[in-house]
């Protein structure tokens, strides 16, 4: 999602060159909402971004062209405002005084919240809460089965006394639900509601009876990202019947245009909390507006990608690397399989890729990036001796085609890894000595090196007078 965003951005912004004038200024502002609309964005919001990324100009048009680069200065109001619409600062969860906290699921049929729930509830697991998820859609065929599939695969209790298909009264579930989790000591109550393929007064009344019963602390409309405008409006109707509190986008790594995400915060006032980023059950995510405000402008998404890569990496695993690393040993290919592991526990490597600066052109290099090459790589590695994995240098002609056998790749491709290996041995020699201050793969930034570690020619002087001259009387 985003991409054709991404690229019309950067095309706009490729135009600007040296100083601009009002008339330009006014220009881009149009050619912008030009972008935005073609996006699905709601024609209203279009139109209010530009008018209001046009004020800004006007009151920023002397501080654009003394600027050394105006553009620069440009994509900051451009990326500010773009923030400001997507929400403004990042929306946290709030807990309820006295546990359980009580989340309420509303959204229309086909949406995916009975798939978010489980998503919820593991990303509530993962930070140490006991979710219990509450079947109370007793409407639509199957929705208490598929919660109680989808609880089991993330390993989350469901509570489901009925058994649902039409029958059942939701409010009565929902309350049983709530008073379960007191007895069962969970810290969260997920409830999961029926949805209509459309807003009707049924369907408001069901979800207002069962807001007034258990009085959640939290109401989260759940809307389909690739529903494009027709999300916003349908939030807004949800917004003004029953109230929620905030948005959680599901599908948001489809092939939509970005229109509902950028619509519905305009349209309703109600920030966007999550985001579900894929099919599988850890896909799912806090939304930051500034980091898809960045994506969207074509700056990657650095934070979300650090945070994978320590998410992903075992914590003994990272501190053995940083004290090889401080000791000035060398990088090996058995720290490199480590690396490979951790890049695999992080996901998609396309959707990692997607994360870095300047990709937004790159949409079908990205879609095209062979997942399988990671394999093929750890197949080889896997086939090495322990001392070949530690010391590479033993890789003679003879073991090369050993593992080349085991491996079942040819001989051409170990050679080729080994000759690539050799490159990332001297980019690490060269980020110890700290000439090259950039991120390792897969492990963010290079760890520090304790001073005592450093083998340095001269000693260094204090910053501090006295002590500088107590060390030079020495």
């Amino acid at each position: 999602m985003f991409e054709a965003l991404g690229q019309r951005f950067t095309s706009i912004f490729s135009g600007l060159r040296g100083k601009v004038s009002q008339a330009r200024l006014d220009q881009f502002s149009e050619e912008i909402k030009t972008a935005l609309i073609e996006s699905d964005v709601a024609l209203e919001v279009a139109n209010r971004f530009s008018a209001q990324l046009a004020e800004k100009f006007n009151q920023n048009s002397d501080e654009i062209n003394i600027s050394i680069n105006p553009a620069q200065k440009i994509y900051e109001l451009v990326n500010s405002q773009l923030v400001q619409t997507l929400g403004g600062a990042t929306r946290r969860l709030k807990y309820a005084k006295n546990p359980p906290t009580v989340i309420l699921l509303t959204g229309l049929q086909g949406a995916g919240k009975t798939t978010l729930a489980g998503k919820l509830a593991k990303y509530l697991k993962n930070d140490g809460n006991t979710p219990l998820l509450v079947a109370a859609d007793l409407q639509r065929p199957n929705a208490v089965n598929q919660l109680k599939v989808v609880g089991e695969s993330a390993g989350i209790a469901v509570f489901a006394p009925e058994v649902g298909n039409g029958a059942g009264d939701p409010v009565a579930v929902a309350k049983a639900g709530i008073k379960y989790a007191v007895d069962k000591v969970h810290n969260f109550v997920i409830v999961d509601t029926a949805g209509r393929t459309g807003i009707d007064d049924l369907l408001m009344k069901q979800i207002i009876d069962v807001r007034d019963a258990i009085t959640p602390d939290e109401i989260f409309f759940v809307v389909d990202a690739m529903t494009g405008q027709d999300a916003a409006k349908t939030a807004k109707a949800f917004s003004d019947g029953v109230g929620f509190d905030a948005v959680v986008l599901t599908k948001l790594d489809g092939d939509a245009r970005g229109g509902a995400a950028l619509s519905i915060v305009e349209m309703t006032g109600k920030p966007i909390i999550f985001a579900s980023t894929g099919e599988k059950i850890s896909d799912f995510t806090l939304f930051h507006p500034d980091r898809m405000a960045s994506r969207i402008l074509g700056k990657g998404d650095i934070a979300s990608l650090a945070e994978q890569a320590k998410s992903a990496i075992p914590e003994q695993a990272a501190q053995k690397l940083e004290e090889k690393f401080a000791k000035g040993e060398d990088f090996t290919f058995e720290d490199f399989l480590s690396q490979l592991e951790a890049m695999k526990n992080m996901g998609s490597m396309s959707k990692l890729m997607g994360l870095l600066p300047g990709t937004a052109g790159m949409k079908k290099q990205i879609e095209n990036f062979d997942e399988s090459e990671l394999v093929r790589t750890r197949a080889i590695i896997e086939s090495m001796t322990p001392l070949e994995r530690n010391n590479p240098k033993v890789l003679n002609g003879s073991r090369r085609a050993r593992i080349a056998r085991g491996s079942g790749r040819a001989v051409s491709e170990i050679n080729a890894l080994v000759d690539r290996f050799g490159q990332a041995q001297k980019m690490m020699k060269q980020m110890r000595g700290g000439s090259m201050p950039m991120p390792m793969a897969g492990l963010g930034s290079p760890p520090k090196i304790a001073q005592s570690n450093v083998k340095s020619k001269k000693k260094s002087r204090s910053g501090n007078p006295a002590k500088r001259a107590i060390e030079e009387g020495n």
